[in-house]
């Protein structure tokens, strides 16, 4: 009987917060009894991400904010898996899962380098084909 209801409970609130809350939250507002205005007033939206005005842009702030979080985690998967070598003491099941974390480490942060390197890369293209 939980499961069930988990099956249907959660769908059902991910598909109230993602289509219904949005609806009643941006309702319009409707002027006062007593004023007499014609127009409704106009609405200006700011932009919340302040030096940003264009979607490489953001896609470059992005990955560089990726980038800032993710060099010290990679220095720290690689002291570990230094740790795990040391500890190893010639275990060899031990060297091996050391050595697939240096491995797997080394992978993750040649795919994060890498794509940072290619955004960048089709950002001068397209910057330098537009002008």
């Amino acid at each position: 009987m939980i499961m069930y209801i988990k099956k249907i409970l959660i769908p059902l609130l991910i598909f109230a917060f993602i289509f219904i809350f949005p609806l009643t939250v941006s309702g319009q507002t409707t002027p006062d009894p007593g004023t007499t205005t014609p127009n409704p007033p106009i609405v200006k939206l700011e932009n919340p991400i302040k030096g940003i005005d264009s979607i490489p842009g953001l896609i470059q702030t992005l990955l560089e904010g990726a980038i800032k979080i993710a060099l010290p985690l990679i220095a720290i998967a690689i002291i570990f898996a230094g740790f795990q070598y040391v500890a190893a003491r010639g275990n060899s099941e031990k060297i091996s899962r050391a050595h697939q974390t240096l491995l797997w480490t080394l992978v993750g942060s040649a795919i994060l380098l890498g794509s940072w390197a290619l955004a960048k890369l089709i950002g001068a293209t397209v910057t330098n084909l537009s002008s």
